[in-house]
């Protein structure tokens, strides 16, 4: 007898064994399996910047690692996928390709690939795995929802999420002959220089560090969640982003994981997983999100041109707004930024420098561990004010105001912007007003040790209303 035809599981964002769809499906028969990952070229999907070129190469060592203590291998390939996953298929005589679902622009990379395949007379099956929730499952009277709320309320009203599917017990053998690419060759990590020691410090790529931080949060950082979320100088967020923006984790086994758990913690966590799913619901219906105002009357809004040494103050945490710097100095050493922060940054360009919002996102999409194509965009487009459900413009945080209440200590800024250490609290979010005693006794010279904000507050904000106002009046 024949042996059978082997099949061959495509991964993308689903760096993971347990509750893979797709490779359960896979696992189940008796044919040959082939694994393959493909580092894919071409502007679609969007190419990873550099914060999460350096995850993805650990999440791939990790993944690879794991297949092979049990049996099987990685394939690692580089180039155009629908070239590549039917050249491997047709190399081994696949009779199958599985594969987890993707949205937005590289679902039609993925179309592609399988009309290839299907033109080979290669068999295709796709699953959900990666959201609770597929862009056009839930729909509201006129077509793609709008308002969170109502979004939300509207998956609740629908079938629960399914159970999560358990990582595979056996495996089937992997197919001699089918060559790859050593991952290094997909030079995702940074060589000169190497700017990644925080994030090594910070971070442990992978299933198994995915899964450790879940059991943490569930074990001793839910617990006050829902208020001590916007304070970032206290333990209470989970830091699951990166491993869901890699696929490392599922949104099913995470809810499964706060088993009977209910209140108001586990209920705003779980909303704000539905934020997620809100995001990539925005991205399924509108793939050019990160280029195009969602609110097509924002079109007409007068960013200003950013100066280099703005942009530079923002990007390096030099704008003499205490809060501001901490998060952008806290972005630039370990990859990730504290949910309440990225408002308070992102907010103080849009609004304090009238810097287009894109520019922002740009920025975040190379120095986010997390960044990933729905939640980086929409975030920024929520607070720029040109997104769906968004936060009003006129809106404008004040920096000051916000370090007091989120951060009243001072812990947050102390750690990452150390200059300000010695300061006393009553100054540590405004400098500027300590006298020049206190100043010197806390070793501080404005402008030189630490710098003068670099706009005012009032004005900022009277330019940014005027702003909005001219673009509603043209």
């Amino acid at each position: 007898m024949a042996p059978p035809s082997p099949t061959l599981v495509w991964l993308r964002d689903d760096l993971r064994l347990d509750d893979n769809p797709a490779l359960a499906a896979a696992c189940e028969t008796d044919a040959p399996l082939i694994i393959v990952y493909v580092r894919e070229s071409g502007p679609t999907p969007r190419p990873p910047g550099g914060a999460a070129r350096w995850w993805l190469h650990h999440a791939l060592a990790a993944l690879g690692s794991a297949l092979l203590a049990r049996g099987q291998r990685l394939v690692l390939r580089s180039g155009t996928a629908a070239n590549v996953i039917p050249e491997i298929a047709r190399s081994a005589g696949a009779a199958g390709v599985l594969f987890n679902r993707r949205y937005g622009p590289p679902a039609a990379v993925d179309s592609a690939v399988e009309s290839a395949l299907r033109t080979d007379g290669v068999a295709v099956t796709t699953f959900k795995a990666n959201l609770l929730y597929e862009p056009d499952e839930i729909r509201g009277p006129g077509g793609p929802m709008k308002v969170f709320s109502a979004y939300w309320r509207r998956t609740e009203s629908g079938p629960p999420p399914r159970s999560p599917v358990a990582a595979p017990v056996r495996f089937p053998s992997p197919v001699d002959g089918i060559a790859g690419e050593p991952l290094e060759s997909l030079a995702l990590l940074p060589t000169t220089p190497d700017w990644v020691g925080g994030l090594r410090e910070a971070w442990t790529p992978g299933e198994e560090g995915g899964r450790r931080r879940l059991a943490d949060f569930v074990d001793d950082g839910m617990d006050g969640y829902a208020a001590g979320r916007d304070f970032p100088a206290e333990p209470r967020t989970s830091r699951l982003s990166p491993h869901l923006r890699f696929g490392e984790i599922s949104p099913f086994r995470i809810l499964a994981s706060l088993g009977v758990r209910s209140g108001r913690d586990a209920a705003k966590f779980v909303s704000e997983l539905g934020w997620r799913e809100f995001a990539w619901h925005a991205f399924g219906n509108h793939p050019d999100m990160a280029t195009a105002n969602l609110r097509p009357d924002f079109d007409a809004f007068p960013w200003v041109a950013p100066t280099t040494a703005d942009l530079d103050a923002w990007r390096k945490g030099l704008t003499g707004y205490p809060i501001v710097d901490a998060g952008m100095r806290e972005l630039w050493q370990t990859g990730w930024m504290h949910n309440r922060v990225r408002m308070i940054v992102a907010s103080f360009l849009t609004k304090h420098l009238l810097i287009d919002w894109r520019v922002g996102e740009a920025w975040f999409w190379d120095t986010l561990v997390d960044a990933d194509p729905a939640n980086n965009p929409f975030g920024w487009q929520w607070v720029a004010g040109s997104g769906f459900d968004a936060q009003p413009y006129f809106r404008i945080f004040n920096p000051v105001l916000q370090g007091e209440k989120f951060d009243p200590d001072g812990a947050y800024v102390r750690r990452f912007v150390p200059e300000l250490a010695d300061l006393p609290d009553r100054f540590v979010h405004h400098p500027w007003d300590a006298a020049p005693l206190e100043l010197q006794a806390a070793g501080i010279r404005l402008g030189r040790d630490y710098p003068e904000p670099v706009i005012d507050h009032a004005f900022a904000r009277q330019r940014a209303l005027a702003a909005y106002a001219a673009m509603r009046a043209g």
